[in-house]
């Protein structure tokens, strides 16, 4: 059984998998960090702005739809994330498991 592992381990294609499913939750997690922190930082350095209404016949702020953006943006990069594992890596890993069983 550790035959297998070791050839899953010395296989291009499983470094190649590795590389572009690091790389690509290292991109979507500097995407999310980025949003995050910039809206910590108005809220940090521009409260005002932040809490100014949309409109001057309610009280919804500006911060409030930025929020739920920022919600909404963590779903869409986990589905992304989703969508592309279950097809790009799932595919890899098949090439992979044929390539050391056979």
């Amino acid at each position: 059984m550790n035959d297998i592992y070791q050839r899953i381990e010395n296989s291009a294609r499983f470094k190649e998998l590795v590389k572009k499913r690091q790389a690509f939750a290292l991109l979507l997690s500097i995407i999310m960090l980025v949003l995050y922190v910039g809206f910590i930082l108005l809220i940090a350095f521009a409260p005002g702005w932040l809490g100014t209404p949309l409109d001057a016949h309610t009280r919804v702020t500006r911060g409030i739809p930025i929020g739920i953006g920022l919600i909404i943006i963590s779903f869409v990069l986990t589905g992304v994330y989703v969508w592309r594992a279950n097809g790009e890596f799932d595919r890899l890993t098949r090439e992979l498991l044929n390539e050391v069983k056979g």
